[in-house]
């Protein structure tokens, strides 16, 4: 028998074993360490009251992580990782933890329950899709790796800014081809501010173009360029300048909406590879 628990009580350093026991034979390789793990539940709004843990003699035997905004206009739990430790498999702790955490949303005002999964993780996406959650978006993710041959040149200046203010995200905004995930959204990125270079190309001292990539893990949570000023060499020299402040030896884009053509066009021109498809699911509630 398991215990079913919220994490209030747990403490970081078994969430973090979990964690990565629980993703030791995923689909896409996971290699956090401890402040990575801190920084990743802080970016995506953590909330240890709405999640749940699976307890076996005190040691966490699953979990489902989740972090709770307003987004795209509707109170959202956003689930950051569902995961079990191997040898606890196929006993249905998946679909009981996802039901414990479906009655604590009651308690809370939640009108929605959103995820992300690889699409080649079938029984992941069977469990969802029982549970009663629904594919919105196919979303893709690409990798560039800096020992691969690219073209460095840039035929724009690119300027660093200390972060996006609050008033400047509108027409931040304006530059979009689609709403970014959960974990590339503007909240996302304020919460862990610090941990992100902003490169920006201005003319006649108007931003036209911007992108945003972690100092240490090469992730690009956003990069867009005004419709009017592409094809250009913008998005190119934006590049270039993210891959010189990163101390990755790659960097990624990940949850790219996969209707966005002249964005995947980009992505690819730039000499990305696709890595894995994701959908983004969510369940009304």
């Amino acid at each position: 028998m398991f215990d079913y628990k919220t994490l209030e009580n747990t403490n970081i350093e078994m969430l973090y074993k979990g964690f990565l026991g629980a993703f030791s034979d995923y689909q896409v390789e996971i290699d956090l360490s401890l402040f990575d793990f801190c920084q990743l539940l802080q970016r995506r709004g953590y909330v240890p009251g709405i999640s749940i843990g699976a307890f076996k003699d005190e040691e966490l035997a699953g979990f489902v992580l989740n972090g709770l905004r307003n987004w795209r206009g509707e109170q959202t739990v956003y689930d950051i990782g569902t995961g079990v430790i191997r040898e606890y498999r196929k006993q249905g702790i998946t679909n009981n933890m996802l039901l414990k955490v479906k009655e604590l949303f009651n308690k809370k005002d939640v009108s929605r329950y959103l995820l992300e999964v690889i699409q080649s993780n079938t029984s992941a996406v069977r469990i969802y899709k029982k549970q009663g959650f629904k594919i919105i978006r196919n979303l893709l993710c690409f990798e560039l790796d800096n020992k691969d041959e690219y073209d460095h040149s840039m035929a724009y200046k690119v300027e660093h800014v200390n972060r996006i203010k609050s008033n400047e995200w509108k027409l931040m905004t304006s530059f979009w081809d689609f709403i970014p995930s959960w974990q590339n959204s503007i909240d996302s990125i304020n919460a862990v501010s610090d941990t992100f270079v902003y490169s920006v190309v201005r003319v006649n001292n108007t931003k036209i173009g911007y992108g945003i990539v972690s100092k240490k893990t090469g992730d690009i949570p956003q990069i867009a360029v005004d419709k009017n000023y592409r094809h250009k060499g913008i998005g190119r020299s934006i590049i270039t300048d993210l891959l010189k402040n990163t101390e990755s030896q790659k960097i990624r884009i990940f949850n790219i909406d996969e209707d966005s053509e002249s964005m995947t066009n980009f992505i690819f021109k730039s000499g990305f590879k696709y890595k894995v498809g994701q959908y983004e699911m969510a369940l009304k509630l």
